[in-house]
């Protein structure tokens, strides 16, 4: 196999160790360079200490473009687009940014959720990668969105682990302030709000309705618990049927007919859902794993697609399951 020459940019991070680990053992990426202004000359085995006899790749901060047949791009939000106008990359290389710079598909970026837009990212050269959060939410409501049952209101509240804040610390990201604590932050305001709107209207132009989304600091390190309700006139059975329809060609959603947990999806880059019609309400629980598919599984995800590769290759991952 021809291997695809690979680099990342802004690898020092959560997400950008998350794709270190999931690239070193991909049977078709060949990584060319990590990039990191803030550690470079360093083993990236000492900045991600897991990967020691995975990768013997040295951080650097200089920028190789010749080459290069695809690009992840790690940077902090707001700095992907200052970066692209100061390093030109061959119109043939496959740019996949993990920021929320290009999410409205503008600069003639494609976004990047294969559940809906596989076949765009199948000739796409620059991916829109979905936040953690637009990726629990889309995946628990899409099938009922496109089947047009949403006519008031939507009730979300998701709860996200500590490493959704990033690796600088920050006051509410730290151990003795998530131990044991719940906290709720941007009420009804999350910046993801944005994308899900966006999708929401691809799939269903009519789509007009109030999304009321509570997030939640959660007290644990990886993964996202979505609940989400609305009223609904059909059967449990007529849900769950649309729901299978909708993701029968999925590689990574799946329909559970008992009750999820979240650790049936933390480790993996699955979205696990599960439908159920209580009290007038379609009540829908998805479950992710915040760093994978809802960022970096998902990027190795949209990089198989664009490159033409089976699309779980490199993302056969394990389970916690307890």
């Amino acid at each position: 196999m021809t291997k695809i020459k690979t680099a990342i940019i802004g690898a020092a991070g959560y997400t950008g160790g998350e794709l270190l680990r999931l690239l070193v053992h991909h049977p078709a990426c060949e990584l060319i360079y990590v990039h990191s202004n803030s550690q470079k000359g360093k083993k990236v085995s000492e900045v991600h200490p897991d990967l020691i006899g995975d990768c013997e790749l040295i951080f650097t901060d200089e920028v190789q473009t010749e080459g290069i047949q695809a690009v992840f791009l790690g940077l902090p939000h707001g700095q992907t687009n200052r970066f692209l106008e100061q390093h030109s990359f061959s119109p043939e290389t496959v740019i996949i940014d993990l920021s929320t710079d290009f999410r409205d598909e503008s600069n003639g970026f494609i976004y990047g959720l294969p559940e809906v837009n596989a076949e765009k990212i199948k000739t796409a050269k620059k991916i829109a990668n979905p936040g953690c959060f637009a990726s629990g939410i889309q995946l628990a409501l899409l099938p009922a969105i496109a089947k047009g049952w949403v006519k008031d209101t939507i009730q979300i509240s998701g709860v996200t682990g500590s490493t959704g804040a990033g690796k600088k610390l920050g006051e509410t990201s730290h151990f003795s302030y998530r131990s044991s604590n719940t906290s709720v932050y941007k009420l009804f305001t999350h910046q993801h709000l944005k994308e899900i709107n966006q999708t929401f209207k691809q799939v269903n132009s009519s789509f007009s309705s109030e999304i009321l989304f509570v997030p939640y600091r959660g007290n644990f390190p990886r993964g996202i618990w979505i609940t989400a309700y609305f009223p609904f006139q059909g059967t449990q059975e007529e849900a769950v049927a649309a729901y299978r329809e909708f993701y029968k060609d999925a590689a990574f959603t799946h329909v559970s007919d008992i009750d999820i947990d979240m650790k049936q999806a933390v480790n993996t880059n699955k979205c696990i859902v599960h439908v159920q019609k209580e009290a007038g309400q379609l009540v829908i629980y998805s479950a992710i794993d915040n760093l994978l598919k809802g960022a970096s599984g998902q990027a190795v995800q949209n990089y198989n697609l664009a490159f033409g590769l089976e699309e779980r290759m490199g993302l056969n991952l394990k389970s916690l399951g307890f």
